[in-house]
């Protein structure tokens, strides 16, 4: 009996201990799975907090920039002379949207791009009573174009961005607000019906007709920008969502091989001095602005063949990449007599050296522009430093207060 008892008391010890062990680690399991659970549920909330923060309004630069790539000042030629409007490229076809009155009755049809390339066009789809047009420039194919929110109803109030080419001034920006919806009307001497539309304040003028109006909040294209008083102040746009069947019918029935591309974009091309000057002033404004906005790639696209194969990318990247922002001092243009355009451009590039120091790279850049293929681009680029300035981060922050 006492073997038997001194048998039981370590049996029931190790059980004892076995049991607390048991619970203790149950209770440390369920502590340490709610604080797991804790620490994953905070995650969550930053994984979304960090997806909302990439949602969030893009900087209204960038979403001008981005835009900018897709809008293209559309030109016709036709029995009652040349017409000038607007249009963007909305999928990979290369599918331009503009208005019907833009390119009715016209003969010819020329686009040019944001670089300055010139292209002919065909149309493909045109509206007897809605003012919209569908035009195909297979040049633009597979370059993607502007994203078209046919979902969005924007609100009385909401801000916009009207991009076009009033007057011939390619690419140019307005801003404004949606001050009124469902307006309509008519206009004498057109067939043309226009109905429920968005009214904008946004300035509108001739040559901004078929230019996107895109919804500051979001960078997607809502309406089509197409009609305006006569005094400039309040323009009307067609709803996208309204004509954007009939844009995809356009698109998916249009038969290749039955297009007509009509004319000469060489031809067409008026080398006068006047009008080489406006396209060399743009093209040298665009070619900073990309600078500034660190889009090499585009920048790099408007050198001719000849100079890219002097840089390759990566050493023409690496030529402004270190560059902060580039401020132009100073622009000279002279057209010599083989429409070629020398131009000198004296510039000031920030550099950042380290945390407290910063300089100023004055640069002479001398630039060769000129056609090549029948389109205008920059033949020649050479830099030459002239003087650095050190600045002090004092310096800047004396700068600031005054």
């Amino acid at each position: 009996m006492y073997r038997a008892k001194k048998i039981i008391l370590p049996v029931f010890l190790t059980v004892l201990l076995l049991v607390t062990g048991l619970s203790l680690y149950y209770i440390y399991y369920n502590q340490w799975q709610e604080q797991a659970l804790g620490v994953s549920s905070d995650l969550v909330d930053v994984v979304n907090k960090e997806d909302q923060d990439s949602d969030q309004t893009k900087d209204l630069q960038t979403i001008i920039h981005d835009a900018e790539k897709h809008v293209v000042q559309v030109e016709t030629t036709g029995p009652y002379g040349q017409n000038i409007g607007s249009g963007f490229v909305y999928n990979d076809k290369g599918d331009v949207v503009t208005n019907a009155h833009v390119v009715q009755n016209a003969s010819e049809v020329y686009v040019k791009t944001s670089d300055a390339q010139n292209y002919v066009g065909a149309i493909i789809g045109i509206g007897e009573r809605d003012d919209i047009a569908l035009i195909r420039v297979p040049q633009l194919a597979n370059n993607g174009g502007l994203e078209i929110n046919t979902r969005l109803t924007p609100n009385t109030g909401d801000n916009i961005i009207a991009i076009g080419s009033p007057h011939g001034f390619q690419n140019t920006v307005t801003i404004g607000t949606i001050s009124g919806k469902n307006r309509s009307f008519t206009v004498d001497g057109s067939d043309y019906e226009y109905n429920n539309l968005y009214q904008i304040t946004a300035d509108i003028s001739t040559g901004n007709s078929g230019g996107p109006l895109i919804h500051r909040d979001t960078g997607t294209v809502i309406a089509i920008n197409s009609a305006a008083t006569s005094e400039g102040d309040m323009g009307f746009s067609i709803p996208i969502s309204q004509v954007y069947d009939r844009l995809l019918m356009w698109s998916d029935t249009a038969n290749n091989e039955e297009l007509n591309y009509d004319g000469d974009p060489n031809g067409f091309l008026d080398v006068a001095d006047d009008k080489l000057l406006t396209d060399v002033e743009y093209l040298i404004d665009y070619f900073y602005e990309t600078l500034n906005l660190r889009d090499y790639f585009t920048a790099y696209s408007l050198l001719g063949s000849e100079e890219q194969v002097e840089y390759s990318y990566p050493e023409f990247r690496e030529l402004y990449v270190v560059s902060g922002e580039i401020k132009r001092s100073d622009t000279e243009i002279e057209i010599n007599k083989e429409k070629n355009a020398s131009v000198t451009v004296l510039s000031d590039h920030q550099i950042l050296q380290n945390e407290e120091v910063q300089e100023t790279h004055h640069y002479r850049t001398n630039f060769t522009i000129g056609y090549e293929n029948d389109q205008l681009k920059i033949l020649n680029l050479q830099r030459e430093l002239l003087s650095k300035t050190e600045h002090s981060e004092e310096e800047e922050d004396q700068s600031t207060d005054e």
